[in-house]
């Protein structure tokens, strides 16, 4: 139930912003729109935390909030840049020119708030919660691979392009999450590799495409390569960084005593029992 009614809280925020972003006419009011969904899904995710399990949602805590989304975000426009630059080095993009300035302004709300509310929604809520019932290992696979699929619905999307967000994404954002047990460097990261990606270098991001970033950028050849219609993050050089970073986060979270291990029934009763 604690799932459910934090899902569905947050889950309802996400839905009202991105229909208010989506509506926007222009630029600024999606700049605008999209910071406010991103500020009252954190309003909501604390305050549906603190009435469902009775605590501080210290996973969003306001201290040290600001240098964590910076570390966070300097390693998804770095991981983004390392992606870019051999998929270009391979013949999969080029720049033909300056793209908007306007578009990229319009992109960081827009980018906010899918940042922020997709964090909360599936490492906030979904992951921590499975991860008390079956550890850290099973929840990071599992989650990780519903991210994925979540995405089967979005134009141009394929069965290789879901599972390569799956991998990329879902499990080193869940694994982010675990060593550092905050989700402001998830956070971070996510908007990072999303800004990156759309707003500088004007890429397709999970197959939506019309992206006007701050470079008019194409994309060209296999898509193994250059990731396609789908855009970079169904390359092999996306799924590869993807990879090294989980396993660079799950040593982190190992190293700090952070990998839950797998409850048995009895255990995982008593401390929903104390929770409550």
């Amino acid at each position: 139930m604690r799932l459910l009614k934090q899902f569905l809280a947050v889950g309802a925020v996400a839905f009202v912003g991105g229909q208010a972003v989506a509506a926007a006419g222009n630029a600024f009011l999606m700049l605008v729109f999209g910071a406010a969904t991103a500020v009252l899904a954190l309003l909501v995710y604390a305050w549906v935390v603190r009435r469902t399990e009775d605590r501080a949602p210290v996973e969003v805590a306001k201290e040290g909030a600001g240098a964590a989304i910076g570390r966070g975000m300097l390693i998804g426009f770095a991981m983004f840049g390392f992606v870019i630059m051999n998929i270009a080095m391979f013949g999969g993009y080029r720049v033909d020119g300056i793209g908007s300035v306007a578009g990229a302004v319009g992109l960081l709300g827009l980018m906010a708030a899918v940042a922020v509310t997709e964090e909360l929604l599936f490492r906030g809520v979904l992951f921590r919660i499975v991860e008390e019932r079956i550890g850290t290992w099973l929840a990071l696979t599992l989650t990780g691979l519903f991210f994925g699929f979540m995405h089967l619905t979005n134009p141009d999307a394929s069965l290789w392009g879901v599972i390569a967000i799956a991998v990329e994404a879902g499990g080193m954002l869940a694994a982010a999450y675990a060593a550092t047990r905050n989700l402001w460097v998830p956070i971070g990261l996510h908007f990072g590799w999303n800004f990156a990606q759309a707003g500088i270098f004007g890429s397709e991001v999970s197959g939506n495409g019309d992206i006007e970033g701050l470079l008019d950028g194409v994309a060209s050849g296999p898509t193994v390569v250059s990731g396609g219609e789908f855009g970079p993050e169904a390359s092999l050089f996306s799924v590869g960084a993807g990879l090294a970073l989980t396993v660079v986060f799950m040593w982190l979270a190992r190293r700090r005593g952070r990998v839950v291990s797998r409850r048995r029934p009895a255990q995982a009763a008593a401390t929903a029992t104390l929770s409550q």
